[in-house]
């Protein structure tokens, strides 16, 4: 009786575990220090990076185990205990077009190098259906397959660290580009919401995303403006279609015949949504005279969206709008006021609803007004890492390694009326940085001068690097009169 009672239990247990394990790591290649210093002209690196592509199981939109794939950057030097920062890529043109893959084509995954040597682990899923995953149509702009294939890479995760001797602490960094900005906000809802218990988020910055597909971008999909975007309407369809099987019985109940038949060639993976796009446009030039969108859609389908809220692809929509909630840790949404594919309105009414439900720390920012969807990128990047410097911290995993002597220590820090850096270098070269990124102090140091006067500063966090022969030394400056 009692052997059956166990068996009993260990089958139920079994039945429960996550989805989640490494099937695989390759070793990609490695970058320096001075070569990612270089490429990104970032202050404040102070690691090269080691890239790998792996692949881990989650489960599919049945339930049923697939095999996933992603990158994984690691900072080059073992002696240290890193952060966690989970990036969430923007849309890919094809199955390939992912970071474990395009890493290596100058893609988006070189991203990954940036936050490595910075001195994070950075984890960059490829998501269901690009990459390994199964022929499945990807899930576009789906929340809960988009939160749960990155949860389930940093399940994972520890066997890889076991595998090459990678140490992390219990810090976690969310952000992510465009289709990675809604990614990464519905990632951040359902860590807070469903997995408090299991990882607790640092900070979050999802940067220039579509939060608001069920009013915003609805409201663009629905009017009668140029948009040079038309292939993003039949991906979402197509998504929404493989996710709740709701929106058509064939292309042609939803678009107009001469736009289907592109679009069937992009679901057969004849062309890719590059192609798609420039199809698209073509077709709308020549046939309704713009690029309207809207004139793809068959026209007793797009009444029917417009006057029915409970029309199957108004609740698909809604579905996955990712802002309804309060996040509790520090939060900031990036974006650019002239952005020509995700209109800026989805960071402001994403803002305005979570402050109003009681977001603990959300501020939304317009990092370059002037800047389209292409141009955001760098500006809002850019704030994300001076953002995520606020919070960062790197332990020492052995007293007996040797790299804590990069590292520099500032005193008092807090600082009230002076501050200074006890093992500068003289004639090294001081920059010191605002938490925005912008650079308010520079001088070179000599004897006598490793002191400086911050009386006159405003309070808050600053960033110092130091630049020697061969080196550089980084720290936080605390102000506080």
């Amino acid at each position: 009786m009692k052997k059956c009672l166990l068996f009993f239990w260990l089958a139920l247990c079994s039945a429960t575990l996550p989805a989640q394990n490494l099937i695989t790591s390759t070793f990609l290649g490695s970058k320096t220090q001075a070569q990612l210093t270089s490429e990104f002209n970032v202050p404040f690196i102070q690691f090269g990076a080691r890239y790998y592509r792996v692949s881990y199981t989650t489960l599919n939109l049945e339930g049923v185990t697939d095999t996933v794939s992603g990158l994984i950057i690691v900072p080059d030097n073992a002696s240290k205990v890193y952060p966690r920062l989970l990036y969430q890529h923007g849309t890919s043109g094809n199955k390939q077009d992912v970071p474990s893959v395009n890493v290596l084509q100058g893609g988006e995954g070189r991203i990954g190098w940036l936050f490595a040597g910075l001195g994070y682990v950075s984890l960059m899923p490829d998501y269901l259906g690009l990459g390994v995953s199964d022929d499945v149509f990807h899930p576009y702009v789906h929340a809960a397959s988009e939160a749960s294939v990155a949860i389930d890479m940093l399940r994972a995760l520890p066997a890889f660290e076991a595998q090459y001797q990678i140490h992390t602490n219990e810090q976690l960094f969310l952000t992510g580009y465009s289709q990675g900005g809604h990614a990464a906000m519905a990632l951040h809802r359902e860590i807070e919401t469903n997995l408090p218990g299991e990882f607790t988020v640092t900070a979050a910055a999802p940067m220039s995303g579509p939060y608001s597909i069920g009013d915003v971008m609805r409201s663009l999909i629905l009017s009668n403006d140029v948009y040079y975007y038309p292939a993003y309407i039949p991906n979402t369809a197509l998504s929404y279609q493989t996710v709740y099987g709701t929106i058509f019985n064939e292309l042609g109940d939803i678009f107009k015949p001469a736009y289907a038949a592109p679009i069937q060639q992009f679901y057969d993976g004849v062309i890719d949504l590059s192609e798609l796009n420039e199809t698209l446009i073509n077709l709308l030039i020549d046939n309704e005279g713009a690029c309207i969108p809207t004139k793809m859609i068959q026209p007793d389908v797009l009444a029917a969206v417009q006057s029915n809220p409970d029309h199957p692809i108004n609740i698909a929509l809604r579905d996955n709008d990712v802002y309804h909630w309060a996040p509790q840790a520090p939060t900031r949404l990036f974006y650019c006021m002239a952005d020509d594919q995700v209109p800026f309105e989805n960071s402001l009414l994403a803002r305005d609803t979570m402050v109003a439900r009681g977001a603990a720390d959300l501020i939304a920012n317009d990092v370059s007004p002037t800047s389209d969807h292409g141009g955001c990128v760098v500006p809002a990047l850019t704030q994300t890492l001076f953002f995520f410097l606020v919070y960062q911290q790197i332990e020492t995993y052995s007293s007996a390694t040797e790299p804590d002597a990069q590292r520099l220590v500032l005193s008092p820090n807090p600082a009230g009326s002076s501050v200074q850096f006890e093992n500068a270098d003289e004639r090294a070269l001081l920059n010191i940085f605002t938490s925005e990124g912008r650079l308010c102090f520079e001088k070179r140091l000599t004897v006598g001068t490793q002191r400086i006067e911050v009386q006159d500063w405003p309070e808050g966090v600053y960033f110092v690097q130091i630049q020697s022969a061969g080196s550089t030394r980084v720290g936080k400056l605390y102000i506080q009169h």
